[in-house]
């Protein structure tokens, strides 16, 4: 039976605080925060959908392809539901109603990644793309947001093979890019160089200039999915390609002035994990790591700065997680969103008033 991976990106924290259910959460710009997300129907339909964390239905708009990553302007009422591999439409949306404002189609020879990231002053916008006539090699479509509509600008290396999620460094300037380092077709997903794989992790200029690119021990480990503490750490969430007996090591960090390297994962957990990782997030306030793992159906918390395991739960098909005041949110594709309160020493679950199932991919805070 094929997970349904999702990711709860919630990006860094929010401003204020709104008590739901007895536990708090931030309040984005005086209001109750948006959680948007792509959800299918029962028939298989695709929808970009906005609720409120009470559970009140903001919107629900179909669109043609699958969604996978959701990025909110900075300033305007408007999010980027970004196509999930190999997809090639992405939609623009009106966070007020659901309107669709704007359907960017990737370029020709093009298809989109999954992620990307809106510069803060709100002009330009970055997607991870693959350049399909030399399959995998790994682009930032540029954009610019002109009269609240993107407008392709130009295109960018991302120094490494098959892209997949690319965040901020705390400067707001400096890029960092998971290079997942799997070369695939146009419109499929089928690995064609699992022996000659090439993942990497790249900081970069926003004008492209390359400013290091280092590598796991294990080349056959796909650096897929990024969580950004505020001192500039960067946690690194892996996919294994090789042999099911093999030990993979599938959470990588890397400090400020030290290399990339695994984080010190026991053995027990990392069995545990299937070879699979879908989404991580780290707490900065907190020093937390939160990491999901929906093959192994398990979701893991470690204390960002000692290492020392914080939670290791059953979750089945858990996959997003993000960051929240105090603790983490966790999504599952076969059962309730979680709330899971980091402040004492035993965290313990609270179910959130969100529908369950159908969840798709990438959840964020608006």
């Amino acid at each position: 039976m094929m997970l349904r991976r999702q990711a709860l990106a919630l990006g860094s924290l929010l401003l204020s605080a709104v008590t739901l259910g007895g536990w708090t959460l931030f309040r984005s710009k005086g209001q109750e925060p948006l959680l948007l997300s792509a959800r299918d129907d029962s028939d298989g339909q695709h929808y970009a959908v906005g609720y409120r964390l009470d559970g009140k239905q903001v919107f629900a708009t179909q669109v043609t392809q699958r969604c996978h990553d959701i990025i909110n302007h900075p300033t305007l009422n408007l999010a980027l539901f970004v196509a999930r591999r190999p997809g090639t439409e992405s939609y623009l949306i009106d966070l007020r109603d659901g309107r669709l404002l704007q359907t960017i189609t990737a370029q020709a020879n093009r298809h989109f990644y999954g992620h990307a990231v809106i510069h803060k002053s709100g002009e330009w916008l970055y997607a991870t793309e693959n350049d399909t006539t030399d399959p995998g090699r790994g682009l930032l479509g540029v954009y610019r947001f002109v009269d609240e509509r993107l407008v392709h600008s130009g295109e960018i290396s991302t120094h490494g093979i098959g892209p997949h999620q690319v965040s901020w460094m705390p400067d707001g300037e400096t890029l960092v890019v998971a290079n997942g380092g799997i070369r695939t077709e146009a419109e499929s997903r089928v690995e064609m160089n699992l022996n000659a794989m090439q993942p990497s992790l790249v900081l970069m200029q926003r004008d492209g200039t390359l400013l290091s690119k280092e590598t796991l021990t294990q080349q056959m480990n796909s650096v897929r999915h990024l969580g950004i503490a505020s001192d500039g750490t960067i946690v690194a969430g892996q996919q294994f390609m090789g042999d099911a007996f093999e030990r993979s090591e599938l959470l990588a960090i890397k400090r400020p002035g030290q290399p990339f390297q695994a984080f010190p994962v026991a053995d027990q957990q990392l069995a545990a994990m299937g070879h699979y990782t879908a989404s991580v997030a780290v707490h900065s306030g907190l020093r937390l790591v939160a990491l999901t793992a929906p093959r192994g159906n398990r979701f893991f918390i470690w204390d960002l700065d000692s290492g020392a395991l914080r939670l290791d739960a059953a979750l089945p098909d858990c996959a997003g997680v993000g960051a929240v005041a105090d603790g983490f949110v966790v999504t599952s594709g076969q059962g309730r969103c979680r709330f899971y309160d980091c402040r004492q020493s035993e965290l313990l679950p609270k179910p959130l008033d969100l529908p369950t199932g159908l969840w798709d991919n990438h959840l964020h805070l608006a």
